[in-house]
């Protein structure tokens, strides 16, 4: 075994057999497999893999229940084969998957490299179809990209690459798994700088299926950034709830307004359905976006984390009122310190709460 292609999936089963193919033609005389990791794909593409892996033991599947997320996806399949070198290579058939072997053998012939990267911002390469917003998205992500990575990498964004593979597995512990650019994660995660090579490749247009490109991805990939950068003083998704948090006080403050001063509802009623009002929508914010990778589906579940959350938040309620009052009593007089040290323990209450019982319960 010489070289592993991992390929994370999620409602990609057209183009299954079309990459297993232009491997097969991509990488003649090389020993190498491919391993599928789809996120439970709702279209049956870990059965499509399969379907090819009773005739070709080649083609590997892990089918994954319960959690989402590319990068995850991709040190899966990465710390799951026994090749020296694996590759990371998206499923839409936009990468050039004939850039391959020209990637094993740079590793095969220079012990000193770590990493190969595909690269479409060197010379010879290109972003082939994109419009100009796109472009411009891309180049901004870039510089973002540059403020955390101690190399002069050119495209740091990009999700086609060949690695030792010993190098995923030392890393993988300090790995995040936060959004799409694992490349990112892996250049920044190890203490010494990884030795690279940028080669030049032209970026395809999608053929079959539909992007996954959205606002969210584009979130997560903040996410990480923030994550390289602060994460170790403040955890991303703690940041992120407490961001939700913020957030929740906009339909809140307007329940309480419409309720109390434009229909005439008692203070007490209004800020009761404010407060319901204000954690709905702080959980199916978490829940979509703080929680993406193991959100809940369906009413059941849906139902229960909401009931869990709000009993969470009534817990972090008492335990915010308890503190400030405590410390009010100490400090005679004070109240601002004391009130944002109650909100503080509220927060951090929360958060674990609904870490554990809501989320972390499914």
């Amino acid at each position: 075994m010489e070289l592993a292609v991992v390929v994370p999936t999620f409602n990609e089963r057209g183009n299954v057999p079309l990459l297993v193919e232009q491997l097969e033609a991509a990488l003649q005389g090389v020993a190498w497999e491919v391993v599928f990791v789809d996120d439970d794909s709702p279209d049956g593409t870990a059965e499509a893999a399969r379907e090819l892996a009773r005739r070709d033991p080649r083609v590997r599947v892990i089918q994954r229940i319960g959690r989402r997320g590319l990068s995850t996806a991709c040190i899966e399949g990465m710390c799951a084969t026994a090749a020296p070198v694996v590759a990371v290579i998206d499923g839409d058939l936009q990468h050039d998957e004939a850039l391959l072997p020209r990637m094993l053998r740079a590793l095969q012939e220079d012990a000193a490299l770590d990493v190969v990267v595909g690269s479409r911002f060197v010379a010879g390469g290109g972003t082939g179809e994109w419009d100009r917003d796109r472009v411009a998205k891309s180049a901004f992500a870039t510089r973002l990209s540059r403020r955390v990575l101690r190399a002069d990498l050119k495209d740091p964004m990009s999700g086609f690459f060949a690695i030792r593979t010993e190098i995923v597995r030392r890393l993988a512990p300090e790995l995040s798994g936060i959004g799409f650019k694992i490349l990112l994660d892996l250049m920044t995660a190890s203490r010494r700088p990884l030795r690279f090579v940028e080669l030049p490749y032209t970026f395809r247009t999608r053929a079959v299926g539909e992007s996954k490109l959205d606002h969210v991805v584009a979130m997560e990939y903040l996410i990480a950034l923030w994550d390289r950068m602060v994460g170790r003083i403040v955890p991303a998704r703690f940041a992120l709830f407490c961001l939700i948090g913020l957030i929740g006080v906009v339909p809140h403050m307007a329940v309480l307004a419409l309720m109390h001063a434009g229909l005439g509802v008692g203070f007490r009623t209004a800020q009761i359905a404010a407060t319901g009002v204000a954690m709905t929508a702080n959980f199916f914010l978490n829940n979509a976006l703080t929680y993406r990778d193991a959100r809940l589906k369906g009413a059941r579940a849906l139902f229960g984390g909401w009931v869990s959350f709000c009993l969470a938040c009534s817990v972090g309620a008492v335990a915010n009122v308890g503190v400030a009052d405590f410390l009010h009593g100490v400090r005679a007089g004070a109240w601002v310190v004391p009130a944002l040290a109650g909100i503080a323990v509220s927060a951090v209450w929360n958060y674990a709460l609904s870490s554990r019982f809501v989320w972390g319960r499914y």
